[in-house]
């Protein structure tokens, strides 16, 4: 097989690619690394020195491609399915680049933010930071309900790009900036995307890692 994607069940920025991945039954071998693990860690740095989730091999190709957004890209490019994620058309194909961006860096970003806070000692952690980081959430909520369809996908009839990088941005926002009375087009929206089979089969593989999501400090 090809390709193989390194990877963690539980990484935010994983279960974007997994998406696509899955959603055009892409062949590929999963290779769950552990970053605790000196063996595994090792062997993932010598492929990929900056250490990040995810990664892609393409064997064939000789190829080694990170970042998620590439990625999905890439698959794009050399490994088409029914369901294209960069759309043809020029000015559609550049929104849903934009969106992408949107949704990693105001939505997904923040919430990591306030994620790797939990994890650091009482002392050093950053409330202000944290504060900011909601703030940029509730802002981007409020964008979204204005901006998404009230059916369909982030881009209209098609799944794209841009549903890819919603799996995870809304799924983990939601747990650490719950979404208020005020929407209702966003969280309509991430149900829609959680019933959609590709998605569902993300986040039944992420189940038994759960736990593993660090709690707000009591």
């Amino acid at each position: 097989m090809s390709l193989t994607l390194y990877y963690h069940p539980l990484s935010s920025f994983c279960w974007k690619v997994l998406s696509a991945l899955y959603e055009n039954d892409t062949p590929f071998t999963p290779k769950v690394i552990n970053m605790g693990d000196a063996d595994d860690r090792a062997a993932f740095l010598k492929l990929w020195p900056v250490g990040k989730f995810p990664v892609l091999r393409d064997e064939q190709r000789q190829r080694t491609i990170p970042e998620s957004s590439i990625i999905i890209e890439y698959l794009d490019q050399h490994f088409s399915g029914t369901t294209r994620f960069i759309p043809d058309e020029p000015d559609l194909g550049l929104r849903t680049r934009l969106r992408d961006r949107f949704l990693d860096l105001y939505l997904h970003m923040p919430t990591q933010t306030i994620v790797f806070d939990r994890l650091r000692p009482s002392d050093a952690r950053d409330p202000l930071g944290v504060a900011e980081a909601r703030a940029r959430l509730r802002t981007s909520y409020a964008m979204l309900e204005a901006e998404l369809p009230s059916a369909g996908w982030a881009m209209g009839e098609r799944f794209t790009l841009a549903d890819c990088a919603a799996v995870p941005a809304l799924f983990y926002a939601e747990k650490v900036e719950p979404f208020g009375g005020e929407l209702s087009v966003v969280p309509a929206y991430l149900e829609r995307l959680k019933a959609r089979p590709s998605v569902a089969r993300v986040l039944a593989e992420a189940e038994p890692y759960f736990h593993m999501f660090p709690r707000e400090p009591g």
